[in-house]
């Protein structure tokens, strides 16, 4: 019990609150970047460009395909070495994090347009819609509806794959926690069931947050 109590010091939780708010601010700005491109991509995927839908559902399918892990690796280590670009900590994880959710999530999008009947792309079409308007006025407003559950999912696996950028050393709160307990041995049961509840919480509002939205939306 003494142990418990010594690691959740105002100081360590203070650690681990910084922590946390990197995981939430590096989750957050991920988040937005690939509901964005993800969308774009769902929807010229769905639309069949030639050879451009191709080529995107060809990348995109190597990107599903592969570890978040290397791709983090490679943002952080691979791109100064590669081409000269080099990213901090934040950046690196930020640019990971958002090309592995895109291309997740660009297969969310596709499946959710296509799950739509034909007939309302097709009714829309003889009212004087043209496919544009069709698609964004008819067939994406009903799809959104029924992919909000498997979005939030992906943006749930996104908080916690997060965790992962601490191989580049982001401070988030899997990196405080290590740094807490690697001082003291004892306090690694505490710092992990303190993670396990910050990871909970945040995902446990998310997924309160999906329910709302798909009953307001039904």
């Amino acid at each position: 019990m003494q142990n418990f109590i010594q690691a959740y010091s105002w100081i360590n939780l203070r650690f681990l609150l910084e922590g946390l708010w990197v995981t939430i601010y590096v989750s957050a700005i991920s988040v937005v970047l690939s509901f964005i491109i993800g969308s774009v991509l769902g929807i010229i995927r769905y639309m069949k460009i030639k050879y451009v839908s191709m080529i995107i559902g060809f990348i995109i399918d190597i990107i599903r395909n592969l570890p978040l892990l290397l791709i983090i690796f490679f943002m952080y280590f691979g791109l100064p070495s590669t081409f000269g670009i080099r990213l901090n900590t934040v950046g690196a994880a930020i640019v990971a994090l958002t090309i592995f959710e895109s291309a997740m999530l660009a297969e969310i999008i596709r499946s959710g347009i296509q799950s739509i009947d034909v007939g309302q792309m097709e009714a829309a079409r003889s009212n004087g819609l043209t496919y544009l308007q069709a698609l964004w006025h008819v067939i994406l407003p009903q799809a959104f509806r029924n992919m909000v559950p498997p979005i939030v999912s992906q943006f749930v696996s996104l908080v916690k794959d997060s965790s992962l950028a601490t191989i580049i050393l982001l401070p988030e709160l899997m990196y405080h926690s290590q740094i807490i307990y690697g001082q003291n041995t004892n306090y690694m049961i505490p710092m992990f069931i303190a993670m396990a509840a910050l990871y909970f919480i945040i995902c446990f509002l998310l997924s309160q947050l999906s329910k709302h939205l798909a009953k307001q939306l039904n």
